[in-house]
Formats: structure tokens, C-alpha cells, sequence
């Protein structure tokens, strides 16, 4: 059995906060944050909304895009780097809201690349036979992590959530099937990006400091292994499954930077043109950003059943992943 996307669900929160509210904070100003970054808006969770609630209302849209009963899922997995608490996982929950039943759902963290990871997990469940159908999610509230003083993170990041409905095909040859993905990892960099503080390796006390409590990243590093490690990866991908970049209609990268975009098309001799580009809107929003990228596509009305699309990530850990499908006739909601 193959996978196929069937459906497609967004959810941002109602908060929008322009440039020119953080310049306000951070003494800088407009043209300083879209100079470096393409960030314009982004969208911020209300104090008391959580990863769970934006995550909840994400799937429940993909379940109606897909025509689709909330009975009819057998598998949540959910992309986050922000979930609702350190322990239990966020899925469960979200599944029990969405009111599917007692179906296996567990979290996955592989940052920005989440939802790649994800996406790969659920193909396997499908190609394995242990799913008929798969509802993955990508969902962030990372202005819960962001430090308050800090301008270099604080303006990059929003929150949002985006799913998809996966389910079994016979074949490949429909518009909606997921060709392929492929994933990787090198965690001698896991120190580019990180919360210092939290975890086993240092926990949290009364007297850590307030900075290790809060999402690090180094820049310039990040940018120059992101365009390498998505470039490769995406590369290897098109070779696995018989694609030449000429013919790939759209390339969804992760929106980290809208330079890092225009050097990973180039790197692929990919037209600047066929990049889709939302992060001028919604900023970087870690694992929702593929699938909130895809739905902005497609309600442009840029993207035509059957279109070639090449989908890549690079994220902390270090993570990277890329997946690559027909777009399926559907209508994201």
C-alpha cells in the first residue's frame, strides 16, 4: 500500500504582531527585521492557548477537508517542539478532542523538521499495514519559548498548526500520493539550537538562569547548514524517485528565512519563481511550517492537481528531512 494526502487543515491564532510592534520593544525597526528575515507578520498565541488547542482545531479542519468521519482515523502523530506539558505527550489529548477514539497517537520532537519526520512516520504506517489512514500534525506556540529580550529570536518565530489526512492507496499514479521522503540527522551540532535548561541533562531549578530557560539559536551556523543539509537532502530524494529538478512545479522549504529560500532554490536549480513563500505572513513557526505553506499555495490558487512538489526541512537537533508528492484535488481548510 501506498500513502496519498486526502486532506488538509490550517489553524492560526487571531493575534497578529507586525514589525513595527517589536521594533517598538527592541529599538529597531521595520526594515531592519524584513532586511534580514522576509518577516512582516506573525502570529502569536493568546496567554492560556496551547500547542494542543491550535493542533486540535488544525485537524479537525484536515478531517473536513478530507471528507472524513473523526472515526475513520486510525493513527495521530503529532510534529512539536512545544507541547502542552514535558509529560504526558500532547497527541493523546488531541485525539481524545477530536473525538477519534482509542487509536495509538504519540508526539514526535525533531524541531522545524517535524513535520517531515512526521509525514515519513505516517508513509510507513500506511506502507506497513498497520494504518488505513494517518492524521499528521505539525503545531508550535513558540512565543511560549521565545526570550522577551532577545531580538535576534523574537521577531523570527510565530505560532500556527497545519495537518493532513494520509491514507491507503493501491497505486501511485493519483494526484495526492507521497512519493517519497528522506531524513537525517547529525547531532555533533545539537548545540546550535536549543533550550539550554529543561531537560535531564540540566534541569530546571530556582536558580537557573532565566536565559537558559528560553529557545537559543546560532545564526549564522544554522543558515549556512540549513542550505547545505536541505539542498542535499532534497537532491538525494529527486535521484531516489526518478525526478529532475526541472521538472519539480513547486519547492516547499521551510520558512526560516527567506534568503535561506532563495539559496536553496538556486543550490537546486530550481527557478526562485516555483518557491512558495508565506513567511513574510507567519514567520517561522517550526513544525506547522510545510503544511501552512502548502494550504497559502493553494488557496493562491498556484497549485493544480497533479503538480509536482518538493517539500524540505532543516531544523535543531540537527534534523533535516524531504518529502515529495503529486498535489492531491482537494481544498484546504
Amino acid at each position: 500500500m501506498h500513502a496519498a494526502v486526502i486532506g488538509l487543515g490550517t489553524h492560526l491564532p487571531p493575534r497578529l504582531v507586525t514589525n513595527g510592534e517589536l521594533a517598538a520593544r527592541f529599538d529597531t525597526s521595520d526594515e531592519w527585521i524584513t532586511s534580514r528575515t522576509g518577516i512582516r507578520t506573525r502570529h502569536w498565541a493568546e496567554p492560556g492557548t496551547a500547542t494542543g488547542d491550535l493542533a486540535t482545531e488544525a485537524g479537525l479542519r484536515a478531517l473536513k477537508s478530507a471528507g472524513l468521519a473523526p472515526g475513520d482515523i486510525d493513527v495521530v502523530v503529532l510534529a512539536t517542539t512545544t507541547p502542552d506539558h514535558p509529560c504526558p505527550a500532547t497527541a493523546p489529548d488531541v485525539a481524545s478532542r477530536l473525538g477519534l477514539g482509542p487509536v495509538p497517537a504519540y508526539d514526535i520532537a525533531a524541531v522545524c523538521s517535524g513535520f517531515l519526520y512526521a509525514l515519513a512516520i505516517g508513509q510507513a504506517q500506511i506502507a506497513a499495514q498497520q494504518a488505513g489512514t494517518v492524521l499528521v500534525i505539525g503545531a508550535e506556540t513558540y512565543s511560549t519559548i521565545l526570550n522577551p529580550d532577545d531580538r535576534t529570536t523574537s521577531v523570527i518565530f510565530g505560532d500556527g498548526a497545519g495537518a493532513v489526512v494520509l491514507a491507503a492507496r493501491e497505486d501511485t499514479d493519483r494526484p495526492g500520493a507521497l512519493l517519497g521522503t528522506h531524513l537525517g540527522s547529525d547531532g555533533a551540532h545539537k548545540d546550535l539550537i536549543r533550550i539550554p535548561a529543561g531537560g535531564s541533562r540540566y534541569p530546571t531549578t530556582a536558580y537557573t538562569p532565566e536565559a537558559d530557560r528560553y529557545f537559543t539559536m546560532e545564526g549564522p551556523k544554522v543558515f549556512r547548514q540549513a542550505v547545505v543539509r536541505m539542498g542535499e537532502s532534497a537532491t538525494t530524494l529527486l535521484h531516489r524517485i526518478g525526478w529532475v529538478a526541472e521538472k519539480v512545479d513547486h519547492l516547499v522549504g521551510h520558512q526560516a528565512n527567506a534568503r535561506i529560500l532563495t539559496a536553496l532554490a538556486g543550490q537546486l536549480d530550481i527557478p526562485v519563481e516555483r518557491t512558495v513563500v508565506n513567511i513574510d505572513r507567519v514567520g517561522n513557526t517550526s513544525a506547522a511550517s510545510v503544511p501552512l505553506a502548502l494550504a497559502h499555495a493553494a488557496r493562491q490558487g498556484r497549485l493544480t492537481p497533479g503538480d509536482r512538489i518538493l517539500m524540505t526541512a532543516f531544523g535543531g537537533g540537527l534534523t533535516w528531512g524531504s518529502a515529495a508528492l503529486t498535489w492531491p484535488d482537494i481544498t484546504p481548510l
